[in-house]
């Protein structure tokens, strides 16, 4: 059963002059009033009853009181705390009447539910720690984090290279008409030899074939000398006529002039090899891209389930990059009373043992979110004890110059325990 408070006694503590207070057991208990006039320092009484010597305020004496404090709170299992006299001894008497100490009280006593501004001061990331602590996933989620980042980091970084490659494609010249490789100027000059060679044979036959004919002549002229002689030429004569009527010349124009422009072409080769690499880059850093986003996506998904695999403290109350996420929103952009009910969530969990919390200056909620916040807090069967500066209705109790207003009281006697 989870522990609350039935009953409060509060006597010269800080402005508090005599206070009573049988708080709701489950919703709000406000305590009003105007400022100063001790509505805090019942909540500061109640920490340091039953928080030990830690919450113990700096000057607990009331100011101009002889009387020491007096403190005597009776828990909903019958369980006594009493802080009276000179020192402000504790003492703790359980329901079969046996002492106890403020072990038995840290028992059930979750120490954020007493100081809960501790809770809502911390950083986004120490709330969200809190709660991972509580739901047993910390270490895995933080792992799941840490992955993330580092994915997202290299990620990020690829995408930084695929753009730089993009750009840099883009900017390069590109010549459709080059060709596909470099030009070698010494295949050029080989092939301009060749035909250069191949012309020459063919001058040869043609000076060759001028010979020939120039014997002829001569022949002719001694042809009744060399009638013979005559018949062997002539036949060598059309030999070498019908072997030169096939010849044809190749230029050798257009190696030369790719000879004169091999090195336009070859740069043009190259910005087009250029281009096309950047392009492959570019290409290949994408996919690289792609890749870590399905990781990252994948990791992201493992960690919506690892959360949705575990009982949260409330319905879309999660973490997300390492911060509270409720109703999709951060803390900083939470209402306060969404802010309030988180942190009285997750306190609770921390310590189910607890049933109650400790709230200060709830004036920061209107009337309607007040009375949302404490059905919220009825519903799940929790106590709470606030303050609030006002005198309306919605208070529970007024405290005016240290005391409950309508509440019968003995200034500066002291009360005795078990008075209630």
């Amino acid at each position: 059963m989870p522990m609350k408070i039935n009953k409060l006694e509060i006597e010269n503590v800080k402005r508090v002059k005599a206070v009573k207070i049988e708080p709701n057991q489950n919703g709000l208990t406000i305590i009003g009033g105007k400022n100063n006039q001790g509505k805090t320092s019942v909540l500061d009484s109640i920490a340091w009853a039953l928080g030990g010597e830690r919450y113990k305020p700096s000057q607990s004496n009331r100011e101009g009181s002889l009387i020491p404090p007096n403190l005597h709170i009776v828990m909903n299992n019958g369980l006594v705390v009493e802080r009276k006299g000179k020192n402000s001894t504790l003492k703790v008497t359980d329901p079969n009447g046996k002492k106890a100490g403020q072990q038995l009280l840290n028992e059930f006593i979750e120490q954020l539910a007493i100081d809960l501004p501790r809770f809502l001061e911390s950083t986004s990331q120490e709330k969200a720690r809190i709660l991972l602590q509580v739901i047993g996933v910390e270490d895995s989620l933080m792992a799941l984090e840490k992955e993330e980042k580092e994915l997202y980091n290299e990620r990020l970084a690829i995408g930084r290279i695929a753009y730089q490659k993009e750009k840099f494609a883009k900017e390069q010249p590109y010549y459709p008409d080059t060709p596909k490789e470099l030009v070698s100027a010494s295949e050029l000059i080989r092939q301009q030899q060749e035909i250069l060679a191949q012309n020459g044979e063919n001058q040869r036959k043609r000076e060759k074939l001028h010979r020939l004919e120039q014997d002829y002549q001569k022949i002719n002229e001694q042809m009744e000398e060399l009638l013979k002689k005559q018949a062997a030429v002539k036949a060598d004569i059309e030999i070498a006529r019908t072997t030169a009527s096939d010849l044809q010349d190749r230029s050798t124009r257009e190696l030369e002039e790719n000879i004169s422009h091999i090195e336009e072409i070859n740069r043009k080769v190259r910005a087009n090899l250029d281009k096309e690499k950047a392009e492959e880059d570019a290409k290949e850093y994408r996919n690289q891209y792609a890749d870590l986003t399905k990781k990252i996506n994948d990791t992201r998904e493992e960690k919506t389930k690892l959360l949705e695999s575990v009982e949260l403290p409330l319905p879309e109350l999660s973490v997300k990059e390492g911060e509270l996420i409720y109703k999709g929103q951060k803390w900083d952009n939470m209402s306060g009373s969404d802010r309030l009910k988180v942190a009285t969530a997750i306190v609770r969990k921390l310590n189910p043992d607890c049933g109650f919390v400790l709230l200060d200056k709830l004036e920061q909620m209107d009337l309607d979110t007040l009375q949302e916040f404490g059905q919220w807090l009825e519903k799940e069967g929790l106590q709470a004890i606030a303050t609030r500066v006002s005198t309306g209705d919605e208070c529970s109790i007024i405290i005016e110059d240290g005391y409950v207003v309508g509440q019968e009281h003995a200034e500066q006697k002291e009360w005795k325990a078990g008075a209630f």
